[in-house]
């Protein structure tokens, strides 16, 4: 977990166990990441580009990014991908906050890196969701693929944020993507255009919040994480990520308990600590070389409700996922 040299692991192992203990959500079996440098976040994203340099996105100013070259350990604040906001934001959110950015996903397709991002204002469904993509991260050639879905107040009931790029079994890409208005859906993308091919499909709803969602395939079940209550408020916040499992990715996706997420089920995965407060805003993100790792955010009561990254491994245990 903490890369030192040899001479000192006695101090390293004391220290992991601290945070081990600091992190530690009751119950789960923690493999808690220790991070360190730029790690005030919130909606986090994260990709692995080469080597041991990854890469995270996050809601913010032009969608806030930060940069790692040690596997995802020490992070550095980078420039954001749009220093000023595009033209066509405000014809889908026209009273958004200049350049205030929400949510954006960060995924590797078909040798291209694709973000997927929405606009929006606060409270309401005036929103889209927007696509760019680039070569590589690094390069910074990002192009603007245009509004892929969007929503209006009056006429809409789901809310065009929150998007996730989530593949199939077979390779095929879809999106999923909601919030409290309407739940969760998800529609399944043309491969060349990444736009939608076809008609949505609910698959979560829960009153009293539910938003962030990403999907993630493994062993035959495609896994629904979203996060529910209230965030943004701090330590007042009520954030959780709860998860739900399907055979088929547009559903019926189900808890442990076999409840339905459309019927207000969720199994939850984290609830957050005394320091650790409304954990939410998560990425799941599957590393070849490391497994499954999920990043979130959380508000650090020890640090006057900063929301923070958090990384930790992922692991599956009689087919549910669990630290």
């Amino acid at each position: 977990m903490f890369k030192k040299k040899l001479l000192r692991v006695s101090k390293v192992v004391a220290l992991g166990l601290a945070l081990a203990m600091v992190l530690l959500v009751p119950g789960a079996q923690a493999s808690h990441w220790g991070l360190s440098g730029g790690v005030v976040t919130h909606d986090p994203t994260i990709v692995r580009e080469s080597g041991s340099t990854w890469w995270s996105a996050s809601t913010g100013q032009g969608i806030g990014m930060k940069f790692s070259t040690n596997n995802g350990r020490t992070w550095t604040d980078g420039l954001p991908i749009f220093a000023q906001p595009l033209s066509w934001w405000k014809k889908y959110a026209p009273n958004m906050t200049t350049n205030d950015v929400w949510a954006p996903d960060l995924e590797y397709y078909r040798g291209r890196y694709y973000c997927f991002y929405s606009v929006s204002e606060f409270g309401k469904n005036n929103s889209a969701i927007g696509l760019v993509s680039c070569s590589k991260i690094s390069k910074g050639d990002w192009r603007d693929d245009g509004v892929v879905i969007s929503s209006k107040a009056g006429k809409d009931s789901f809310n065009a944020i929150d998007p996730n790029l989530a593949v199939d079994a077979n390779g095929k890409p879809w999106l999923v993507y909601g919030s409290w208005f309407d739940g969760i859906h998800i529609v399944r993308l043309n491969q060349s255009t990444m736009k939608p091919a076809g008609s949505p499909t609910k698959i979560a709803y829960k009153s009293g919040g539910i938003e962030g969602p990403c999907i993630m395939y493994n062993n035959g079940y495609y896994y629904l994480f979203t996060s529910i209550g209230k965030c943004c408020n701090g330590v007042n916040s009520t954030y959780k990520i709860m998860y739900g499992r399907s055979k088929s990715i547009t559903g019926p996706y189900v808890d442990k308990n076999g409840k339905a997420l459309t019927s207000g089920g969720g199994t939850i995965l984290d609830a957050g600590n005394s320091r650790w407060i409304g954990p939410g805003g998560q990425d799941v993100y599957r590393n070849s070389s490391m497994g499954y790792v999920i990043a979130r955010h959380a508000y650090d009561a020890s640090n006057n409700g900063t929301p923070t990254l958090l990384i930790s491994d992922l692991y599956f245990k009689n087919g549910w996922p669990t630290y």
